[in-house]
């Protein structure tokens, strides 16, 4: 027979492994850290109450665990939740984890499709806190980026057996898109609206936003974004400045740019294409997916250590970001 003490302790164990562990055995990441980039850059770390935060008065990064719900949890078995209201992104002991997070191929962590979260001050030190949106009120609040570090995501799927050519064939420019909008955000300027423009302009802080009119007649093509970077100058009415690493993210957006589009008023992302190394004298496909014909789609590019201002043509030999359609 089994000894009360003997009980009390399968109890006290029980209990204990109650606090510590998940409710879900169902992983799809464990054990990953999580680096921040973009305002501000650093491993994300905890302070002891589980606050996740990023700067010099942070421990060590901290480990993490993704559900197969979308759920986080930290080393400690608390839940990763966003705090209403304003969404401070921290882990606390017997909360259910907010759910919708995801971490792509690359590493890169979305939540509910949006790739986007905010870094607020919490000192005149460098310490930062990480919210989904910017706190109201707080004017310092910086965009950033997560990546995930370790978690073994899938690899990428394959490529598609059908992308489109990079050229852009005339007569008649029916087998391309141009933007008919480019709208440039600005972190360092965030409610700023510039308005339609005729140049991509990319550094640090700001990133360009591209629309774009499928054409109805590309109703069961296949479409394919593409950056086009030949040498420079590529043409008698297309140059570019450029400096840097060359490394530029592209990302779709959930809704088109107006002309009254701020960094600060901006759509979310609906889908992350990872960071691209361009190096002038080459042509990119970025992704290849079937055209949404009649629709108006947009296209970001950002970087964090590429400055590039170019002017978006549309002759054969241009520079720019262009869909490519078979």
């Amino acid at each position: 027979m089994w000894s009360t003490f003997a009980l009390s302790l399968l109890t006290l164990s029980a209990s204990v492994q109650s606090l510590v562990l998940p409710r879900n055995p169902c992983y799809k990441c464990q054990g990953f850290t999580i680096s921040v980039s973009g305002g501000v850059n650093g491993p994300l770390g905890q302070i002891y109450d589980g606050q996740n935060r990023v700067g010099p008065n942070t421990p060590n990064p901290a480990k993490y665990t993704l559900g197969c719900n979308g759920g986080i949890i930290d080393a400690n078995g608390r839940g990763c939740i966003l705090t209403p209201p304003t969404t401070q992104y921290q882990c606390d002991e017997g909360a259910s984890p907010t759910t919708g997070f995801a971490i792509g191929s690359e590493g890169g962590i979305t939540y509910n499709g949006n790739g986007n979260f905010w870094a607020c001050p919490v000192d005149d030190k460098g310490n930062w806190n990480i919210y989904s949106q910017p706190v109201e009120g707080q004017n310092k609040c910086v965009k950033v980026w997560l990546t995930a570090s370790g978690c073994g995501a899938p690899p990428p799927p394959p490529p598609p057996p059908q992308t489109c050519p990079y050229s852009l064939v005339y007569p008649n420019g029916q087998s391309f898109e141009f933007p008919h909008l480019i709208v440039p955000v600005d972190q360092k300027n965030p409610n700023t609206a510039y308005g339609t423009q005729y140049f991509g302009e990319i550094t640090p802080w700001k990133s360009t936003i591209f629309n774009f009119d499928v054409r109805p007649e590309f109703k069961g093509k296949k479409c394919s974004l593409v950056w086009l970077f030949p040498t420079n100058p590529p043409s008698d009415t297309s140059s570019y400045t450029f400096s840097g690493a060359g490394n530029l993210h592209f990302w779709r957006k959930s809704s088109p740019a107006t002309g009254g589009t701020t960094y600060n008023n901006q759509g979310g992302n609906s889908a992350d294409y990872g960071v691209t190394k361009v190096v002038p004298g080459n042509s990119y496909t970025i992704t290849t997916f079937n055209c949404p014909y009649g629709q108006k789609i947009a296209f970001e590019i950002s970087s964090t250590d590429t400055n590039l201002r170019y002017f978006q043509d549309y002759n054969p030999s241009a520079v720019g970001l262009y869909i490519t359609v078979c």
